[in-house]
């Protein structure tokens, strides 16, 4: 076998791009194993996994380019193939700085404010590295737009700044780190097709969104607008900044009905707050703060039905009858930071101890290995795990290959995943999860995210997946609770 490594100072180059280029280099005839990514900790642990020795000197604003291959002929191609590949994503060179003399109409526009001399836009979605986009987004505030910064790694003190930037210039900040959003029907993100209807959600989280996005689907109750404010919004820091400003927004809209608030487990201080806040509206406000005391989700869902005077049936769930209970532990594996939380909050209760990269409070937080730790649950969407990475939604590789290391596991009893459709989401996320539990004995359970719409096919996804074995609930706290009866003594 020969090895090739580089590492290109400097040459910066979008994580998602870099992923498809991966995946084409391996495809290649000769290539045995491939990795173009940004030089940060995580990808050069990678490296080290896949036998190359480390660079001696590397930066995340580096680019790893590592190629294994039968022999210098693959290796030649595979590099040759790699420098069409980012030349054509690259495109041509402009000159210019989106000016307005003789020519610029022919110039690509550098900034934000730019681009709002060239047209009408009343929106900027930036999703540029987190050491930038805070610059970003203020050049777009001072622009006059709403903001959606779907970057993660942003500050909180930078977080904060925007928000009171926002704020004065009368323009909405959504994020950062906002995964998801919906504005006038048209989805932003990772977005689940939904169909119009009459709820405004705002929500400090993004996976949360989309679960509430499904299963409102799934009682064919419509949505507006989902104004996803970023994760921290309604912590202390932040302090539901962007939530107050949403919420006055979707009160003033003659086509809501019914407004939701949907938030990882709050700052109670925050949460008196905007509950406060809320009930000085015009339209009628249902509070979907997650929290060891509060409803989970799915109850959330049925509240708005119940507020707008929908009939319910609890979410479906396709696969055969549960095993019985076995001795070991209960492993989360999870793409979505807020359906982890509440999965937690759920097992807790019954667990006790449960351990993650993103503990609840009390509660024992992994090590940089991430080794489990009895009861673990992994959100592999957190920001440390995703600098100079796809999200796991798009690439499920860590993922996968943790999943392989539980199925095979003598510990652990039962696997609990989320699997989240939509756009910009893997297309066939099915698949390759089915290839690792086949054959296996560990029971699975999956949590599926998806509406009627979803270019994956939502109810084929979970046929799939439960001819396969696995049992698939389309409400994430039932395939928590379901997952919680496969192990004894919970």
């Amino acid at each position: 076998m020969t090895r090739s490594l580089q590492v290109r100072a400097g040459a910066y180059q979008d994580s998602v791009s870099l992923m498809v280029i991966s995946r084409d280099l391996r495809a290649r005839t000769g290539v045995q194993s491939a990795l173009v990514a940004m030089a940060t900790e995580l990808n050069l642990s990678l490296l080290a996994e896949m036998g190359f020795d480390p660079p001696g000197q590397a930066s995340p604003n580096d680019m790893l380019v590592a190629i294994a291959g039968d022999d210098d002929a693959a290796i030649q191609d595979a590099l040759a193939h790699l420098e069409a590949a980012l030349v054509g994503g690259r495109g041509e060179e402009t000159g210019g700085g989106g000016g307005s003399g003789p020519g610029a109409e022919s110039i690509e526009p550098r900034t934000i404010g730019a681009a709002v001399r060239r047209g009408d836009a009343s929106l900027a979605l930036i999703s540029t590295p987190g050491s930038v986009a805070a610059i970003d987004a203020a050049d777009a505030i001072a622009a006059g737009l709403d903001v959606m910064v779907f970057s993660d790694n942003v500050s909180v003190d930078h977080e904060v700044r925007l928000k009171e930037l926002a704020a004065r210039a009368g323009v909405l900040m959504m994020g950062p780190d906002c995964g998801t959003a919906v504005v006038g029907g048209c989805g932003l993100g990772f977005a689940n097709v939904v169909r119009p209807g009459p709820v405004g959600i705002v929500a400090a989280s993004g996976t949360g969104a989309q679960q509430l996005l499904a299963l409102l689907d799934g009682a064919e109750i419509g949505v507006r607008h989902c104004l996803g404010v970023g994760g921290r919004d309604l912590s202390s820091a932040v302090a539901g900044r962007s939530t107050l400003a949403a919420l006055d927004l979707l009160d003033s809209e003659e086509d809501v009905s019914v407004i939701v608030v949907l938030s990882k487990p709050p700052a109670p201080e925050v949460a008196a707050a905007v509950t406060g806040h809320a009930q000085t509206l015009q339209t009628p406000v249902v509070l979907g703060y997650l929290g060891a005391d509060s409803r989970d989700i799915t109850a959330t869902a049925r509240s708005v039905a119940e507020q707008l005077g929908v009939d319910w049936e609890e979410p479906p769930r396709w696969g055969g009858d549960a095993p019985s209970p076995r001795r070991g532990f209960l492993r989360g594996l999870f793409t979505g930071g807020t359906l982890c939380d509440e999965a937690m909050l759920i097992a807790q209760a019954r667990l006790g101890t449960v351990a993650s990269n993103i503990p609840l409070a009390g509660q024992p937080e992994l090590g940089a290995g991430m080794a489990s730790q009895g009861h673990t649950f992994i959100d592999f969407g957190d920001d440390a795990l995703t600098v100079g990475r796809a999200h796991p939604m798009i690439d499920p590789t860590l993922r996968l290959e943790r999943l392989r290391t539980e199925m095979a596991d003598a510990r652990c009893a039962v696997v609990l995943l989320d699997v989240v459709l939509g756009h910009g989401s893997h297309p066939d996320p099915a698949t390759d999860i089915i290839d690792v539990i086949s054959g296996a004995e560990t029971p699975l359970v999956v949590s599926l995210v998806g509406t009627r719409d979803d270019p994956q096919g939502t109810h084929s996804t979970a046929e799939r997946l439960a001819a396969a074995g696995a049992i698939v609930h389309a409400s994430n706290a039932a395939a928590t609770r379901e997952a919680l009866s496969m192990v004894a003594g919970s």
